[in-house]
């Protein structure tokens, strides 16, 4: 009979619990995917330095400079994951993102190595600028091309983009017959990241402030919006909570990009050409923020503003949730279609600038497979392939997550063919849990 007693107490108890937690998510509508896609990745990272210190004797992930490096080699991904949500979101697919980052990148060295110092001067200021604008419009023309033999002649996206893999990716070999152009302008190359390539530590605290700053005031414009619509508002706890959170989390960010320093040969050329002298102990520059990191947080800004600010924005998870009551309602679904797949473009043109300038060269094996990461990024986090749902911040996490197992895979010593089957196990997985996640929701 006590045993009997004891048992409805601990399930009565266990029952409590998970209300209490149901309760807390509903209060601070934090996403449940989310906590499990943070809840993952601090798994990945702590397993990774755990089996460090166990074979190697020192743990390698969990550094400063690892953990910068992985933000600077997630950006590329992440920049074209943010347009991936929307392409899926659609309920269609973009297979030759990795060939238009190859093609635009190509264009972008010929264009800043052979032809525009023959008209402006070798080191001329306005290289990099006009070889940035000539990126981003190569890839959005192509993106619009896609867009338009998707839309307007119902050719299906699977087939467009599978194409645009094959001839993107062939055309980029004969703008240089394969040869590796470089190297790029020097300002150019600084879009790249590295220690002149980013922002340093009191220009991270202040990107630092301005985000939270903004943290704050979404938080406060929300409320004011709802109070506006007579919405259901969140606890005042729970609005605090969030910014707590929010704000300890840039702040934590911000420590962790100032305390990887500056390699001490570079730091000695820093010096002697600025007549600096290092004292007897050394000299500590911090990195800062990378400046692709600051272009990936960039993206991911005005991706979340277009999807849940705008009317573009609502048309495409309208028609993505259902696109025949899209039309019906008088949506453009084709023009909406075609624009998404421009957009596409233009953020593979932007993820090119980032990645040739990273490499500091063009090859025409840049962005090879980056199409299979892209798509894992943005269904790892959340992103439904059957339409109609997914988040832009998922999307980076779900980058991240993906970088997270490559770099820990090669500290570690697996080989390229282990690293390619676990993420195709992943992926694998992650359209599992979106499909266990729909059956549950319905």
């Amino acid at each position: 009979m006590a045993d009997t007693t004891s048992l409805q107490k601990t399930q009565a108890s266990a029952t409590y619990d998970e209300s209490a937690i149901t309760r807390f998510l509903r209060k601070t509508e934090i996403d449940s995917r989310l906590l499990g896609m943070i809840g993952a990745l601090a798994l990945i990272w702590i397993g990774f330095h755990l089996y460090g210190e166990w074979a190697n004797g020192r743990g390698l992930f969990l550094t400063s400079r690892n953990l910068w490096n992985l933000t600077v080699q997630t950006a590329s991904v992440g920049i074209m994951a943010t347009g991936m949500v929307f392409v899926i979101v659609m309920r269609h697919i973009d297979l030759s993102v990795g060939s238009i980052l190859g093609f635009c990148a190509m264009f972008m060295g010929i264009t800043q190595v052979h032809v525009l110092p023959d008209y402006l001067g070798i080191g001329h200021p306005a290289i990099w600028i006009l070889t940035a604008i000539v990126g981003l419009a190569v890839g959005t023309m192509i993106g619009a091309i896609h867009g338009y033999l998707i839309a307007y002649l119902q050719i299906p996206a699977f087939i467009v983009t599978l194409g645009g893999l094959l001839v993107w990716r062939g055309a980029a070999y004969l703008l240089a017959r394969g040869e590796t152009i470089s190297p790029v302008d020097s300002t150019f190359a600084l879009l790249g990241g590295g220690p002149y390539g980013s922002v340093g530590a009191t220009g991270s605290w202040i990107v630092g402030l301005v985000a939270c700053a903004g943290i704050i005031w979404m938080l406060l414009s929300s409320r004011r919006q709802r109070q506006r619509f007579h919405f259901p508002l969140r606890p005042v706890w729970a609005e605090f909570f969030l910014g707590f959170v929010g704000c300890g989390l840039v702040i934590g960010f911000v420590l962790l990009v100032n305390s990887y320093g500056w390699p001490s040969g570079i730091v000695r050329q820093y010096a002697a050409a600025n007549n600096i002298t290092v004292p007897e102990g050394g000299l500590f520059i911090a990195h800062g923020f990378a400046i692709p990191v600051l272009i990936m947080l960039g993206a991911g800004i005005f991706m979340t503003f277009l999807a849940t600010r705008t009317r573009f924005g609502r048309y495409v998870f309208a028609i993505g949730g259902n696109p025949e009551a899209a039309d019906l309602a008088g949506i453009n679904t084709r023009w909406v279609t075609l624009k998404v797949f421009a957009l596409m473009g233009f953020l593979c043109g932007l993820s090119a600038i980032v990645a040739s300038a990273r490499l500091n060269s063009a090859t025409n094996s840049l962005g090879t497979l980056d199409e299979l990461y892209v798509i894992a990024s943005a269904v790892i986090g959340g992103t439904s392939l059957g339409g109609g749902l997914g988040t832009i911040y998922g999307a980076i996490l779900g980058a991240l997550v993906m970088q997270s197992l490559q770099t820990g895979m090669v500290l570690v010593g697996f080989d390229s063919a282990i690293q390619q089957m676990v993420v195709g196990i992943v992926l694998v997985i992650a359209v599992f849990l979106d499909t266990i996640y729909r059956a549950r929701a319905k």
